[in-house]
């Protein structure tokens, strides 16, 4: 309440909040001849509303002991605006703070947590990968905060990276991966549809799709070889071959993020894309982000002779029928 950023808004709250307990204590003082006066003659005042052909509303008096309850929650409303911060900017006497509040139960959670993580502060993520236990943990951290755009397998989906491939658009170093992690990632495809048409859009389409050795017509992609070299390659490379510094993935390969048909890479070239990864930082404490990077980075990185281990709906691991095949470089993949 006291993080205002705009001085207006902690004013408003204010008169709102001070306005509303002295609007129910004026109501209660303007209403005093009949609180809790009993009829003379008997009889309740008819308000003279009638339901269901008898059913009148009476205007019996409110007990006393209802009117001092009303006014002792207008004194305590007070007093919860005078310690605590419920007047705008104002912090309250006691000074409390619901975001200290969190941020001392993570440091709580952070010290219980300290010695499960302890002995891996020496190892390296390659190491990490290695230890059963540390695989277990790092599946469930993955479970319970990436698996909802990663899929619980890893393997994303539609606009999430499949994460078992060994194609990266930063890169799929340990380092680059926590970081990754920590900071979160923001990709952005520009939408060119200001300065090419659909057609042109199609031919570039054409030409991307005969990159990683799809089925495109052969006159459409010598037009879209031309257009893709005054476009597309200050990103992707005159190869097509992306740039992990900028994050612009590859394109030869046979792996798509939205999908390989030409109505959907027209739709990114004219419309462009835009795809974050959050930051965890302020989520998960740096040793447990080393344990999730060094579970991230197992998937696509095993010992000779291993073979990957798959993670069910229910987030069991369970090793594979048989060994799988190595899919070529994924431009729409990685962290």
């Amino acid at each position: 309440m006291s993080d205002f950023v705009n001085g207006f808004w902690g004013i408003f709250i204010s008169i709102v909040a001070v306005g509303g307990v002295i609007w129910c204590v004026w109501l209660l003082y303007t209403q005093r001849r009949w609180l809790g006066a009993k009829p003379t003659s008997g009889q309740v005042e008819d308000t003279g509303h009638v339901w269901d052909g008898d059913l009148t509303e009476l205007n019996n008096p409110v007990p006393t002991w209802w009117t001092w309850m009303y006014l002792l929650a207008c004194l305590f409303a007070l007093g919860y605006l005078f310690f605590m911060p419920g007047l705008g900017e104002y912090k309250g006497q006691l000074g409390y703070s619901s975001t200290e509040e969190v941020a001392r139960q993570q440091a709580k959670m952070a010290e219980a947590v300290r010695p499960i993580y302890a002995r891996f502060e020496t190892m390296t993520v390659p190491q990490i990968s290695q230890d059963p236990g540390a695989r277990e943990i790092g599946q469930r951290l993955f479970l319970n905060n990436c698996a909802q755009c990663h899929g619980s397998d890893a393997k994303g989906g539609p606009s999430f990276p499949n994460l078992t491939d060994g194609d990266w658009l930063h890169g799929g170093s340990p380092e680059t991966i926590m970081k990754t992690i920590k900071e979160g990632r923001h990709g952005v495809m520009p939408p060119w549809k200001a300065a090419i048409d659909a057609k042109t859009a199609g031919d570039i389409a054409q030409y991307v799709r005969s990159l990683s050795g799809l089925t495109a017509d052969p006159v459409r992609v010598f037009r879209g070889k031309r257009e893709f070299g005054n476009f597309c390659v200050a990103c992707h490379g005159v190869d097509g071959k992306g740039n992990q510094l900028l994050g612009a993935p590859n394109l030869t390969d046979d792996v798509w993020l939205y999908g390989s048909s030409e109505a959907t890479i027209v739709k990114t070239i004219l419309d462009g894309r835009d795809n974050r990864m959050p930051a965890h930082e302020h989520i998960l404490n740096p040793e447990q982000i080393k344990v999730l990077t060094a579970w991230v980075w197992g998937l696509s990185n095993k010992p000779e002779g291993s073979t990957p281990a798959t993670v069910d709906a229910a987030g069991r691991s369970a090793p594979p029928r048989s060994a799988p095949r190595q899919r070529p470089s994924n431009a729409a993949s990685g962290a």
